[in-house]
């Protein structure tokens, strides 16, 4: 049997390549496709972005965390977003015991209450339409006010429930659609990020920013995104309207002089005008320690002479009456921590001013906690309106800075600084009663670097600064190890160098006149306050440019140190 062999047909080279190109092609035309899309093609849906919450409220372009409530047509606005606008420097005071709240300005006091409609504007009736309330354990504020105190504007979108706020004086860039069919405000920098909202051609958003070569803008509806560029063309700068402007109060002060202050310790009864006469040459300010508070609902004690300020006034003299806490912790807490109780000691204050022709109040609180730190700039801000309303002068003790709780920390120097028209550096106890080591009560170099660091750690104005000095000293025992001191006066020390025959020493480190002997076995030590070193002391206010020098207090003066002052103030270089 032959066999037969068939040759099986020939393939033809190649074909599997060739399906392999089509199908690359294909890929390759897909991906353009996909590259077209992605570059050219922008996405046309428009998204309403969903922010949580009825009314939005948005800042600078910026969502806030809590919404706003809008009651009759008024917005209002929570303390949280007010305070993020108005910032640290204007802060609101809530009391969520009471309902009270407390906004203040550098001449204005508003007193309100949630769910009242009646108010007071530094203390005079003042209408609102809608009252502040409480809503989901939030604090409400109408807009009216805030608009008339700060100037604050709320521009309320009712198409989509958002609140845009302006502060007063802000200039905002501003820019025109330019598109037939819309400007198209996106989510993201991107032509695919869905849209926001649509600008109509001719109208104008506001410019907060710029992020990836895309605008960040707010539209006419409030929405915030991201707008292309060429969208859109620079318009003008709006500028939101100032608060009204407020008079600012201006202290008094002798022209082309400085303060000279003393302090008249009033501690049982006043004294007799006629005994001081015309002593105090150069003083032009008495600051007799005439009110004192007496428990922690606000009660003030006045120790007030109408003959003593008729006295001062006749020498030409001020009178800032001091006003102390009694430096008591417990009932300073207390009386500070209630609205209603700062306000009737600020009535108080302002009815012995007016009784007794005052020309201004001095503040002396010492021995406070820290805790009551903000308590304390809030009564002292409520407090300074009301006062200069009156034409009152108002000022404030402090000491130097230090870790002590009670007699340095509690004290925020730059809040109060900012507030009050002079700060009262109280630069003496450098070595207190009961200190430890014996030294000087004063020294020349801590009592610069007391008033330096003030000025440039807390930004308190040179020319808001007054320079207290000491007018005793103490004198210091040494026995057995153990320190002692008692406070004594100018002609004190005078006697004792006098009647023990001693000569005094100047001592470089303190800047000070300095004496010791040996009486009973124990070794006293004086750090002697003279005329030496209250003329250094008094350079050193004129080299730092402050408002003047205070003394501590009257009753230890030496006759003629008065005109060691006077003489050393009025100094020609």
């Amino acid at each position: 049997m032959e066999t037969m062999y068939t040759r099986a047909p020939r393939r033809r080279k190649g074909g599997g390549a060739w399906y392999t190109m089509l199908f690359l092609l294909f890929i390759a035309a897909a991906m353009g496709v996909w590259f077209i899309y992605m570059k050219f093609i922008p996405n046309q849906h428009i998204t309403v972005p969903d922010y949580g919450m009825e009314h939005p409220i948005t800042y600078q372009g910026e969502l806030m965390d809590q919404g706003a409530v809008i009651d009759k047509d008024e917005v209002l606005l929570p303390i949280t977003a007010v305070q993020k606008v108005l910032g640290p420097d204007e802060p609101i005071y809530y009391e969520a015991a009471t309902g009270s709240l407390v906004l203040t300005t550098n001449n204005k006091v508003l007193r309100l209450k949630t769910d009242a409609l009646t108010a007071e504007l530094n203390q005079k009736p003042y209408e609102l339409h809608i009252a502040a309330q409480t809503k989901d354990n939030a604090v409400y504020i109408p807009i009216t006010p805030l608009e008339e105190l700060y100037g604050l504007k709320a521009e309320y979108k009712a198409d989509t429930g958002i609140v845009i706020l302006l502060q007063a004086g802000e200039s905002i860039q501003q820019a025109k659609a330019l598109k037939s069919k819309g400007s198209a405000i996106r989510a993201k920098t991107s032509i695919h990020s869905p849209i926001a909202e649509k600008v109509p051609q001719g109208e104008v958003v506001r410019i907060w920013g710029e992020e990836d070569g895309w605008l960040f803008v707010q539209g006419p509806q409030g929405q915030i995104g991201f707008m292309q560029k060429s969208s859109v063309e620079l318009a003008s700068i709006e500028k939101v309207p100032q608060a009204t402007k407020e008079e600012a109060f201006i202290p008094w002060k002798v022209l082309g002089k400085k303060i000279n202050l003393t302090w008249e310790a009033v501690y049982e009864k006043n004294p007799d005008p006629a005994s001081i006469g015309s002593s105090l040459k150069g003083v032009n300010v008495v600051s007799p320690t005439w009110f004192e508070l007496q428990d922690g609902k606000g009660t003030i004690e006045g120790k007030a002479d109408p003959a003593y300020v008729r006295w001062a006034h006749k020498q030409g003299m001020q009178v800032w009456a001091l006003f102390s806490n009694g430096f008591e912790p417990e009932q300073t807490t207390e009386a500070l921590a209630k609205a209603d109780t700062r306000f009737k000691m600020i009535r108080q204050l302002l009815a012995f001013a007016e009784t007794y022709d005052l020309q201004g109040i001095n503040i002396d609180f010492e021995n406070v906690r820290t805790s009551d730190k903000a308590n304390l700039v809030q009564f002292v801000r409520e407090l300074t309106p009301l006062l200069h309303e009156e034409g009152l002068v108002v000022s404030i003790d402090v000491t130097p800075k230090s870790n002590s709780e009670l007699w340095s920390l509690f004290l925020d120097r730059t809040a109060l600084g900012r507030t009050v028209d002079y700060m009262m550096v109280m630069a003496y106890d450098e070595h207190w009663s009961s200190s430890p080591v014996a030294g000087s009560v004063a020294s020349l170099a801590w009592t610069e670097n007391s008033v330096k660091r003030i000025i440039e750690e807390d930004g308190v104005p040179a020319n808001k600064l007054i320079l207290s000095m000491p007018l005793y000293t103490r004198i210091w025992t040494e026995q057995g190890g153990k320190v002692s001191s008692k406070a004594v006066g100018m002609d004190k020390v005078k006697d004792i160098i006098a009647s023990k025959k001693l000569t005094p020493k100047f001592d470089q480190a303190s800047g000070q006149n300095y004496v010791e002997y040996t009486e009973n076995g124990a070794l006293n030590r004086i750090w002697i306050e003279d005329a030496k070193s209250i003329q250094s002391r008094v350079k050193l206010m004129r080299e730092l440019d402050l408002a003047g020098v205070a003394t501590w207090n009257r009753s230890f003066q030496t006759s003629s140190i008065w005109s060691v002052i006077d003489e050393a103030i009025n100094k020609r270089p």
